[in-house]
C-alpha cells in the first residue's frame, strides 16, 4: 500500500503532494513502483494534529481518487469520516482504511457494509491531539487485540461482511515509544494473525524509528532517512504473516515483501516434516500486499 498524502501537514511529507496533480502523479509513480493499492488521505493524523473540515478533507481526497481510478489504479480512502468514504467510493475508491475502525463517525460502517468493499479497523483509543496521553498498558499486545475484536464484533453487528475486515494494530497511535510498545506489537504480531483476520501494518518513518535511529546527542534521525529501517519492518511482518505493509517508499518494501514471500514458500509443510518444530517454523500461507 502505497502512501499519498494530500495535507499540508503529514508527520513526513506534508506539502509534498498538497497540489493534487502532484498527488495523482506521486499514486502513479507509486503503482509503478509495485504498490498493489495507493492510499489516499486528506487529513493528518500524526500526534498532535488538529482535525480539517469534512469540506476541506472531500476537496482534497476525490479528485486524486477519481484521477487515479480513471488510470485504473486500485485506490483505499484514508478517513475517518463516513460521508467522506461515501463519496470516496462513489468516485472508484475499492477500501476504506479508518484509523478509528468506526470509532469517530458511527456512520462509517454502514457505509463500508452498503458498499461491500474492504475495510480496515486500527486499534484507536483517541484523536491526534491527546492520543499519546492514552498510551498506558499492562500487556499492550493483548489489550490490542482485545480491543480490535471488541471493534470487530461491533462493525459486524452494523452489517459488515467478516470476509472484508482487515485488522490494524495502529503502530504509533496512543503506543509509547519510551514503552517499547511499538516493537512488542511487531515482535508478538502472530497474536493478532492468529485472529484468522488479515493484517495490516504501518511502520512507515513512524517515531518509534526516528527514536531508534536517534544520533549520539539524542537528535532524533528525519522521518525521510528512516526508509531503510522501515524496509527491515517490512521483512519481519510479511515473514510473520502481515497481509499488507503501509509504506511511503514502495520499491525497496515491495522486494523486501517478495524476499520474505520466497523464505515462507521454501519453509516445509506439516505434512513434509517428520519431527515436530517449533510454532515459528510452520509455513504459512497467504500472499502479501505493498
Amino acid at each position: 500500500m502505497g502512501v499519498v498524502n494530500v495535507t499540508p501537514d503529514s508527520f513526513s511529507d506534508g506539502g509534498a503532494w498538497f497540489d493534487p496533480e502532484k498527488a495523482v502523479r506521486h499514486g502513479l509513480d507509486l503503482a509503478a513502483e509495485g504498490a498493489d493499492i495507493i492510499d489516499v488521505g486528506g487529513e493528518s493524523t500524526r500526534p498532535g494534529a488538529q482535525r480539517v473540515s469534512e469540506d476541506e478533507e472531500l476537496r482534497r481526497v476525490i479528485p486524486v481518487i477519481e484521477a487515479l481510478n480513471a488510470e485504473n489504479i486500485p485506490v483505499s480512502v484514508d478517513t475517518m469520516r463516513a460521508e467522506v468514504a461515501e463519496a470516496a467510493v462513489a468516485v472508484g475508491a475499492r477500501l476504506v482504511n479508518d484509523v478509528s475502525g468506526g470509532l469517530a463517525d458511527p456512520d462509517m460502517p454502514r457505509v463500508v457494509a452498503a458498499a461491500g468493499i474492504p475495510y480496515v479497523v486500527m486499534h484507536w483509543r483517541g484523536h491526534s491531539h491527546d492520543m499519546q496521553t492514552r498510551a498506558v498498558y499492562a500487556d499492550v499486545v493483548r489489550e490490542v487485540r482485545e480491543e480490535l475484536l471488541q471493534r470487530v464484533d461491533a462493525v459486524l453487528r452494523e452489517g459488515v461482511d467478516p470476509s472484508m475486515i482487515v485488522l490494524d494494530p495502529g503502530l504509533g497511535f496512543a503506543k509509547s515509544p519510551k514503552a517499547g510498545h511499538n516493537w512488542a506489537l511487531l515482535a508478538r504480531l502472530d497474536e493478532l494473525t492468529s485472529t484468522g483476520y488479515p493484517v495490516l501494518v504501518g511502520a512507515s518513518r513512524k517515531s518509534f524509528l526516528t527514536k531508534l535511529l536517534a544520533e549520539p546527542d539524542g537528535t532524533p534521525r528525519a522521518f525521510a532517512e528512516c526508509d531503510d529501517a522501515t524496509v527491515a519492518t517490512t521483512s519481519l511482518a510479511a515473514a510473520a504473516g502481515a497481509w499488507c505493509v503501509r509504506v511511503h517508499r514502495v520499491r525497496p518494501n515491495a522486494d523486501a515483501v517478495r524476499v520474505a514471500a520466497a523464505i515462507n514458500a521454501a519453509r516445509p509443510s506439516d505434512d513434509e516434516i517428520s519431527e515436530p518444530v517449533a510454532a515459528d517454523g510452520r509455513a504459512r500461507q497467504g500472499g502479501h500486499r505493498v
